[in-house]
């Protein structure tokens, strides 16, 4: 594992929960104003029609918008926020390989912060994308965050 993706790896665990994890999104790129999300499609992710589903496509350009505007820095330290408005477009089926979301900071404040990103297949092609606007939580303003309280050592 390289130091990236071990970097990575560290922050991951904070980055995507529960149902996303249901997806099999994964963060595999996340700094400071942008992050990258992928997700492999498996046939779960397909509507009736043999395309990935609509919900699907909008749940990971939510993640990877959101997480664009919510990196922090500081180990152990988390940065939480909640969607307020998101628009997505469809632009072309995906079937079958590897999804990339990627979203890209645009502005905003310390509470409100504004973020656009776009899905591509495994050969570029632009699949959707999407603009939202966001709202940090109390504590996740700044940069440094708060304690993840899922990292905190077990009372003896």
């Amino acid at each position: 594992m390289s130091d990236t993706d071990s970097a990575i790896a560290s922050t991951t665990p904070q980055a995507l929960m529960g149902y996303h994890e249901l997806l099999g999104m994964h963060v595999v790129e996340w700094e400071a104003g942008r992050a990258v999300v992928e997700l492999t499609i498996e046939p779960k992710h397909l509507n009736r029609s043999g395309n990935v589903h609509g919900g699907v496509l909008a749940s990971m350009l939510d993640s990877a918008l959101s997480l664009a505007g919510l990196h922090c820095d500081v180990p152990g330290n988390i940065r939480r926020g909640m969607t307020l408005s998101l628009t997505t477009t469809f632009v072309g089926p995906a079937r079958q390989g590897v999804l990339r979301a990627t979203g890209t900071l645009r502005g905003g404040g310390q509470k409100t912060f504004m973020t656009s990103g776009e899905i591509v297949d495994e050969q570029g092609n632009l699949v959707a994308m999407g603009e939202g606007s966001f709202r940090r939580r109390s504590g996740s303003e700044s940069s440094q965050g708060t304690p993840d309280p899922q990292l905190r050592e077990p009372s003896e």
